[in-house]
């Protein structure tokens, strides 16, 4: 198409001009680079605001029960505070503790202790891994969107180079001015592909990083709580 309107004298003369003209399959691929971007941008906003706010109260509960110097204080705090992930884990652990103490009647027998310690880090895991999954679900298409916009980008930039060669074929003018505009429409949807993958990319990595920032923080919490419980002879 935009080949046929610079040949009657519309020719583009800006990137609007370029999407406003350009061809149908140009025009679908920038139609799915434009949701790609907004769904990349929702879930960097959406994601990146829970996981600030997780790692923060995480944190901050962490430290109080650091301080606490006996888990019955600790599990006070619990139970007041807000949940966030490391109240859950701290909830997780003292609910062991206590179903241990009904299974047994009671009594810690000395000699399973290590195979409590050992159960008590597995359970603990398994709950740190639930929060990660349920934190990190939609990382994997932020992940998708940053790796593929380049590919349908280059889908587009390539539809549109042979739409342009059709259009040279077809009117058999092959000069620079008539070149021009169709290989600089098909380079539209590669430069939108990239606006699209760069931000995607930095956001996926950014949120990565605070992911393993509150994983690392559960698995320490947890260690945490285990020498608690330990020290006081509940496990």
């Amino acid at each position: 198409m935009s080949f046929f309107l610079q040949a009657a004298g519309a020719v583009p003369t800006s990137a609007k001009d370029l999407i406003v003209h350009s061809s149908t399959a140009t025009q679908v691929v920038l139609s799915i680079l434009v949701v790609l971007s907004l769904v990349s941008w929702a879930i960097m906003l959406g994601v990146g605001r829970e996981l600030t706010r997780s790692l923060r109260s995480a944190t901050s509960f962490a430290r109080e029960v650091e301080r606490s110097p006996r888990v019955d204080e600790a599990a006070v705090t619990a139970r007041l505070g807000a949940p966030n992930a490391a109240q859950r884990t701290l909830v997780r652990a003292i609910q062991f503790v206590g179903d241990g103490r009904r299974a047994d009647g009671g009594a810690m027998a000395s000699e399973h202790s290590v195979s409590r310690v050992e159960t008590l880090r597995l359970v603990l895991d398994a709950e740190s891994l639930s929060e990660r999954d349920r934190l990190g679900r939609f990382l994997p298409w932020l992940a998708t969107i940053g790796s593929a916009s380049p590919l349908i980008g280059l889908l587009g930039t390539v539809l549109g180079v042979i739409n342009a060669f059709v259009g040279i074929a077809t009117s058999g003018s092959g000069n620079l001015a008539a070149v021009a505009p169709g290989v600089a429409e098909a380079l539209v949807a590669t430069a939108a592909a990239l606006t699209v993958a760069i931000p995607a990319t930095f956001g996926y990595n950014i949120l990565a990083n605070r992911l393993n920032r509150l994983d690392n923080l559960l698995e320490g919490f947890g260690t945490t709580v285990i020498a608690m419980l330990a020290r006081e002879g509940k496990l």
